[in-house]
């Protein structure tokens, strides 16, 4: 291949910018520049639009007697982000086109960069993002381009990433996902460990993202450390599932914390041992343990499920048994507060919609590409998971008196 051929094409053609810029030296006649080259942006895309909905571009045969055609364009004042210009939106004869890039009742248009964000946070890649482009505005931009406004939001994950957190927090989950990150030339799984907190307010919160080569207790003590280094003081409850070592790195940096074992982590590792037929029955003979009233009712439960289950599961009770001192916690918890932290289901839904917007993705450049699609994710799907607990006040009453002079009084007061 000859040197020319290996040399990378401009994107812009430098002598159309000099020419452009020719006669405009002060800064008020390049800002009216840049205010044409915007407005000629934002109607080329509009035409794209309309031809895409049309099904066909301007003066092409494929219009006649279509049903629909283009009827002329009307004036329209928008603002952008640092000026205010006249543009002209096309119309077509039936008045159905209703453009996305600045839709009939918006004045305002933020920008090329929030569409693509706004696109990415949803899940595409930048390879999607191109062709939406292409194929809506008619806009051929190269993925190399998208992927650097993706990147303009790296200080600001960081920022998110580092932050102040409150010193109280009534309940936390911790639990990890897994995913592909590619790192030094080959592609690993890497575990993308995720801390929830629910508030004084019984509101959830993303804490914290962390990135790590598997999931294991002594990358939860990193953790545990630098929740305590951004200003948490005092956790009541974590709940977490059935790894080893993982409790006694939680109680290392909060000792006065109590440490509750996701109960349906341990059903479903229970349920691994049984066959098909057996499960639905299994499963309703597990749930007498968990869900009676105190201990000593659900030990009895216990024992009842390992005389009519030992003989052909006797690895269940076994394992029961074995993980009772991280189980028992949670019968000491009055009902409202019992039912939100013997499950993990919290961090679940929010580990579902994370994966919603990874799974387009095989693998991912680098560990800050995964931070940043996260980042620009969480506002997308936070309104599914972030809804207050229920009946949280009356859970609240119970942690005044379950953990006297550690719940600030203000809490009470603001619930």
């Amino acid at each position: 291949m000859s040197e020319k051929a290996n040399q990378k094409t401009p994107k812009y053609d430098p002598q159309l910018i000099a020419q452009l810029m020719a006669g405009r030296k002060t800064p008020g006649e390049i800002e009216d520049l840049l205010k044409d080259l915007r407005k000629t942006f934002i109607e080329s895309a509009l035409g794209g639009e309309l031809s895409h909905a049309l099904g066909y571009e301007k003066h092409q045969p494929e219009g006649r007697n279509s049903g629909n055609s283009r009827n002329g364009s009307s004036r329209k004042r928008i603002k952008t982000e640092d000026s205010e210009i006249e543009i002209q939106v096309p119309r077509d004869r039936n008045g159905e086109f209703e453009p996305r890039l600045i839709g009939k009742h918006k004045r305002r248009w933020d920008g090329f960069d929030e569409t693509i964000l706004a696109l990415y946070a949803r899940g595409m890649t930048t390879r999607d993002i191109q062709s939406f482009l292409r194929e809506k505005y008619e806009m051929d931009v190269s993925p190399e381009f998208v992927s650097s406004v993706t990147e303009s939001v790296t200080e600001g994950v960081l920022e998110w990433r580092t932050r102040t957190l409150t010193p109280v927090w009534p309940i936390l989950y911790l639990d990890a996902l897994f995913l592909k990150v590619r790192e030094e030339g080959r592609v690993v799984t890497k575990a993308l460990y995720v801390a929830v907190g629910v508030n004084l307010k019984g509101r959830k919160e993303l804490l914290g993202l962390w990135l790590g080569q598997s999931e294991g207790a002594k990358f939860y003590l990193q953790i545990m450390t630098e929740l305590q280094s951004r200003g948490i003081r005092d956790i009541f409850v974590v709940c977490v599932d059935g790894l080893k070592g993982l409790p006694e790195a939680i109680e290392s940096v909060f000792p006065q914390t109590t440490v509750q074992t996701c109960v349906v982590h341990l059903v479903r590792h229970s349920l691994g041992f049984v066959n098909y037929n057996d499960r639905k029955t299994v499963a309703a003979d597990l749930q007498t343990i968990y869900q009676s009233a105190t201990e000593t009712e659900a030990l009895q439960a216990l024992e009842k499920f390992q005389i009519k289950w030992d003989k052909k599961y006797p690895l269940i009770a076994r394992s029961w048994r074995a993980n009772w001192g991280r189980v028992r916690p949670m019968f000491d918890l009055p009902i409202e507060i019992r039912r939100v932290v013997y499950t993990t289901n919290v961090i679940e839904s929010l580990n579902f919609s994370l994966r919603k917007i990874i799974k387009g993705r095989s693998s991912f450049p680098n560990d800050e590409s995964v931070y940043r699609l996260i980042y620009l994710g969480l506002a997308h799907v936070s309104k599914k998971w972030t809804m207050p607990i229920k009946n949280w006040r009356s859970a609240l009453q119970q942690f005044a008196i379950l953990y006297d002079n550690r719940l600030p009084l203000e809490a009470l007061t603001n619930s």
